[in-house]
């Protein structure tokens, strides 16, 4: 096999991703052609590898210029034709005895498992059961090998996890058609980015990455150049990774042009403000910046809260304007909210829409509102935490409970991770919009008196070492005060998962009352990727769904009549419930 040595071409068995194992002999034969860890890597992730990886791993045999590919397959199928077949791979001694014995084998599934279960905690059945096919079929002949890959194939392809996985697919492949339909968005090949701190370096990183030019701009030197270290931490990751070699990092690095002014700036097709969040500074900036670029060129904000109609009014073309939300750390989660302010056209959203999927990125249009949707919706599972705490449950088994059921983390770890300082600030912005139902807790309230930032602070609800979570922060009970009860309870693990994830459902609700977003699968596609909500369960509110509306609403009312306002049913739930349907 040959490919393109192109940085698009991507070479994976993806199935592991719907829930099922790679069938018609992809579980089976890719071993025994590449070797048992190296398939491995790719069956149980669904990861592709790029050529340059096919290439050593042995999946292919050459690579070589997109100008040539064709003219060297057709003279290989000549050579194949004549039996001539190419050379193949010469597997390593450790490579053999780790592939081809028994024990070998039983020594890398052992530890397969083992990784497996840490990163899944056994809620996807599909890398397991794969791992179950190649221990068994290993030494058997194909055909009997792949009648066992058959059966565990059709053993999987009915269960509900990968039912719900196909669902998300279809989300995913849904995000690929957002946008006004029949607007075509104007074409960027360069971007300004106002702000260089750790996001604005990400940002500006990830845009030279995907081959656009960028100007950095800041009114501090020192700004700049935390900016630029950042972008370049980031190009020596995928330098460390293999998916670029060192002199392609350097090209990407030499596409961001730090400056201090506006130089470069008319020639921009798109400018990203990604200053800090104070609507007065952002405005002034905007204002600004106005007037150093094209009439066409359209202005965005990173605002994770900010109102982008109220910024609108400082502009003297608010057409051009519109939200653009990516989520920290820049190069690692999946979603940006493009925003619509009321003055917002179809041509600025299509033309940040197109950018955001050049990016790689999964674009939701969502219009403007306090939280947009996905910090909307996280905002009373935040809240319900801290009310846990302040009720006596601990960190440990509030967090562990919610990693259970299968977020990536618990929410006392997410503060942390979003930056104490940055929670409380958001939280009084919903606070403002929604009154006493999202009235900030008094321990959220009492942690503004102390130095906690969170993980990059070193200290919060954990405490940090490097950037890495070391252990719970056994300081903090005593630092919140007399919010909390002097001694920490075991609480009912069925009531904290009732009350934080009911409350994102009962939000969710809401927000498409509001008509934030038009559809439960909106809904689902950002929670998924901006808070990582397992894809497994389909999404919060196929989940809500696979419970049934007349449950929710059951446990809405006995959650209010406990709790008050904080569970007060939204009407749609009221609605749906009596009609015997659910979001979908």
């Amino acid at each position: 096999a040959i490919a393109s040595d192109r940085p698009e071409t991507r070479i994976g068995l993806p199935e592991v991703k719907l829930g099922i194992i790679p069938g018609f002999g992809g579980t089976t034969r890719l071993p025994r052609v590449i070797g048992l860890r190296e398939a491995l890597a790719m069956i149980l992730t669904g990861s592709p590898v790029s050529a340059r990886k096919a290439q050593r791993i042995g999946l292919i045999s050459e690579r070589m210029h997109q100008g040539v590919l064709y003219e060297r397959a057709r003279a290989l199928a000549l050579e194949l034709a004549a039996s001539r077949p190419g050379p193949r791979r010469d597997r390593s001694l450790l490579s053999k005895v780790l592939d081809e014995t028994a024990v070998g084998r039983s020594v890398i599934l052992t530890q397969a498992r083992r990784q497996v279960m840490k990163e899944t905690r056994g809620h996807y059945p599909a890398p397991l059961r794969a791992l179950d096919v190649i221990a068994k079929s290993a030494k058997q002949p194909l055909d009997a090998a792949l009648k066992i890959e058959a059966k565990a194939l059709g053993d999987l392809i009915v269960t509900d996890v990968s039912k719900n996985l196909l669902h998300v697919f279809h989300l995913m492949e849904g995000a690929k058609k957002a946008g006004p339909a029949g607007v075509e968005a104007n074409s960027v090949e360069r971007v300004a980015v106002l702000g260089a701190g750790v996001m604005g370096g990400g940002i500006a990183q990830l845009l030279a990455y995907r081959g656009l030019d960028v100007r950095l701009k800041d009114i501090r030197n020192d700004a700049l150049g935390l900016g630029l270290r950042h972008a370049r931490e980031m190009f020596d990751r995928l330098v460390k990774r293999g998916r670029v070699d060192r002199n392609d990092a350097r090209r990407y690095m030499d596409a961001i042009a730090p400056t201090l002014d506006y130089s470069g700036f008319g020639t921009a097709d798109l400018v990203i403000e990604a200053v800090v969040e104070r609507m007065d500074v952002k405005q002034q900036v905007l204002r600004e910046t106005e007037t150093h670029v094209r009439d066409d060129c359209v202005l965005t904000t990173n605002t994770s809260s900010l109102s982008v109609t109220t910024m609108q009014g400082s502009l003297e073309r608010p057409e051009r304007f519109a939200g653009m939300h990516f989520f920290n750390p820049v190069h690692r989660m999946p979603l940006v909210e493009v925003i619509r302010g009321e003055q917002t056209s179809d041509a600025a959203t299509a033309t940040v829409v197109g950018l955001t999927r050049r990016l790689g990125k999964t674009p939701v249009v969502v219009n403007d509102g306090p939280g947009f949707l996905v910090n909307r919706i996280l905002a009373p599972y935040l809240n319900e935490a801290a009310w846990l705490l302040a009720e006596g449950g601990s960190i440990e088994q509030i967090d562990r409970t919610l990693k259970r059921f299968g977020m990536p983390m618990g929410p006392l770890r997410l503060l942390d991770e979003v930056g104490l300082d940055v929670a409380r600030h958001a939280g009084a912005v919903m606070s403002d919009a929604f009154g006493e139902r999202l009235a900030l807790p008094p321990t959220m309230a009492a942690l503004e008196k102390t130095d906690l930032l969170g993980r990059k602070g070193g200290r919060g609800f954990y405490t940090y070492e490097k950037g890495r979570e070391k252990e719970v922060n056994g300081d903090i009970y005593s630092s919140l005060g007399a919010t909390l009860p002097s001694e920490r309870k075991e609480l009912a693990e069925q009531d904290i998962l009732d009350r934080l994830l009911f409350a994102m459902v009962n939000e969710a609700a809401r927000v498409l009352e509001d008509g934030i977003v038009q559809s439960a699968g909106e809904v689902d596609l950002g929670m998924i990727t901006g808070t990582g909500f397992p894809p497994f369960r389909g999404g919060l509110l196929r989940w809500a769904d696979a419970i049934g509306m007349q449950q929710v609403l059951r446990r809405l009312e006995e959650l209010h009549a406990q709790h008050g306002v904080r569970f007060e049913p939204a009407t749609l739930i009221r609605e749906l419930a009596a009609a015997g349907r659910g979001f979908y």
